[in-house]
């Protein structure tokens, strides 16, 4: 009893380990930082994603009023000129608002600050960085997805702890791997696509969406796992692989390669 509740507690730690990983190195994270703007400290955080019906904000705390700047923009993929707009200043606080574009759409974006000298400096100053809007998600979707998608993993990560050191249940959480999986990915996953992007399914063969091509692999591999457990249940390497590969498709940023509008393809 003590091994099997330590080996749920282990599978949800490695579980949340994966997530936090998977999504601070995710293309959709913010960018944050900090810059040395003339006697001071500037911290910014850049967005990435933005899924209000909106203009995108970014915002930054700069209290002396001789500072000023604009943005410089333009849709990504495109063949547009950078555009740019003046920040607006509300208190203490410098505002920079993104065009917003439909579900899927992206702008490539750079803030640029001057000082009381006409000093220029450039956030982030590395090169401009890609925001990607997407649509409203209702909660009683995003949730259960999340959940289901989280705990399809917790249950993975213990079923090859049990195929590794005991070798009894394999089967029936090989089961609910599936199960877990089948629901969070292809019953949720699709609506929650829908809502965000337009689209049910962009992964193979429609599309290169890494987040769908993830979860489809997984199915195939725990399918794999659950038809040689019936035939053999002491087959136990097929869960063990299909775990694995659970683990390696999560250590792949999440939303890498995900939907966008080519508006190299769109009229302006």
């Amino acid at each position: 009893m003590k091994k099997n509740i330590f080996f749920w507690i282990l599978s949800f730690i490695i579980m949340l380990l994966l997530a936090i990983y998977q999504r601070q190195t995710g293309p959709t994270h913010p960018l944050s930082g900090s810059i040395k703007l003339s006697e001071q400290k500037v911290k910014f955080t850049l967005v990435r994603s933005w899924g209000e019906n909106t203009d995108a904000q970014v915002k930054m705390i700069i209290p002396d009023s001789r500072v000023n700047g604009y943005l410089r923009y333009r849709r990504h993929p495109s063949y547009d000129e950078w555009s740019q707009k003046p920040l607006l200043r509300a208190g203490d606080t410098l505002v920079a608002l993104i065009p917003q574009q439909p579900p899927a759409g992206k702008v490539m974006y750079q803030i640029v600050l001057q000082d009381e000298n006409n000093n220029t400096y450039q956030i982030p100053q590395d090169g401009p960085v890609i925001i990607r809007f997407k649509g409203s998600v209702p909660s009683y979707f995003l949730f259960p997805h999340i959940f289901l998608m989280f705990f399809s993993m917790v249950f993975g990560i213990r079923t090859f702890l049990e195929a590794i050191f005991v070798k009894q249940n394999a089967y029936k959480l090989t089961f609910w791997t599936l199960i877990l999986l089948m629901l969070g990915g292809v019953l949720f996953g699709p609506i929650v696509q829908y809502y965000a992007f337009g689209v049910f399914w962009s992964g193979w063969p429609f599309g290169q969406d890494l987040t769908d091509n993830k979860t489809l692999v997984s199915l195939i591999f725990w399918g794999i796992a659950l038809w040689r457990l019936k035939k053999n249940p002491n087959d136990f390497k097929w869960p063990i692989i299909a775990a694995l590969v659970m683990v390696a498709v999560y250590l792949i940023p999440h939303s890498l390669l995900g939907s966008e509008i080519d508006y190299r393809k769109v009229s302006p």
